[in-house]
């Protein structure tokens, strides 16, 4: 089996390794090996322009022999860009040899929710997604609500990013309480049971126990980190640890 976020056995451990160099990336893969990565996070959004090459990328992505899931978001280093220039250099990353790329739902029609409506907007995004995959890559579209979210909500958005033509849904909300919390858990066995394609189903806020036991529960995959530097995203729980809670559920259960 080649390089894959829609083939494994478990859950894959996706350590995302942000920085400003590609020596950075490099040094967070080298860190987190040792420690179980099953596939790396390269947030492009937060590399020097410099850097943005051909050659670079290249280099990148055979560093490891693991699958390469990448970003190209509207925010750090990219601020400014057009959502066409971001498109641009998503099918550049697909090209030069990223595994998956992630697309964000609402690009060319910003929405507070991460997900387009506009007819047209939709069309370019699904003409995108073909120009990916004959680069080479498998399409995440990715939603960052950052608020609770009814089932109903949730179960539409996660068919909308099936129906324009996503390899892998990821929707990120928010839980406040325990009883949000409850409810987001809940959520994923309704994705498991109603999409056709793997989720990736993240929540944010006081409560956060979604990062830790989704997968084995049914999303896909988890994110973590090597460690908590400037650029790591702090809701996202240490590699090391991660790897402890899932091997040791999934020993308990075998």
């Amino acid at each position: 089996m080649g390089k894959t976020f829609l083939e494994y056995d478990k859950p894959l451990l996706t350590t995302m390794v942000q920085g400003r160099t590609p020596e950075r990336i490099k040094e967070l893969i080298d860190l987190s090996v040792p420690e179980g990565a099953e596939a790396f996070g390269m947030q492009f959004c937060q590399m020097e322009e410099e850097y943005k090459t051909r050659e670079v990328y290249e280099d990148l992505f055979s560093y490891t022999d693991k699958p390469t899931y990448v970003t190209n978001y509207r925010y750090g280093l990219n601020a400014g860009k057009s959502d066409e220039k971001l498109g641009e250099e998503l099918c550049e990353l697909a090209e030069y040899g990223a595994t998956l790329c992630d697309m964000m739902g609402d690009y060319f029609d910003r929405q507070p929710d991460e997900l387009a409506r506009d007819e047209k907007a939709i069309d370019m995004q699904m003409r995108l997604i073909e120009k990916l995959h004959k680069n080479g890559a498998e399409v995440l579209m990715s939603s960052h609500v950052h608020k609770f979210m009814t089932p109903e909500r949730v179960l539409e958005m996660a068919l909308e990013h099936q129906r324009r033509g996503a390899d892998i849904c990821k929707i990120v909300v928010h839980s406040g309480d325990s009883l949000q919390e409850c409810e987001n858990l809940k959520m994923i066995a309704m994705l498991k049971s109603e999409l056709k394609i793997p989720f990736l189903f993240l929540s944010g806020g006081e409560c956060r126990l979604i990062r830790r036991v989704g997968g084995e529960l049914g999303c896909c995959m988890y994110l973590c980190v090597h460690e908590y530097d400037e650029l790591a995203t702090r809701q996202q729980p240490l590699l090391k640890y991660l790897k402890a809670v899932r091997d040791n559920i999934q020993d308990y259960n075998s």
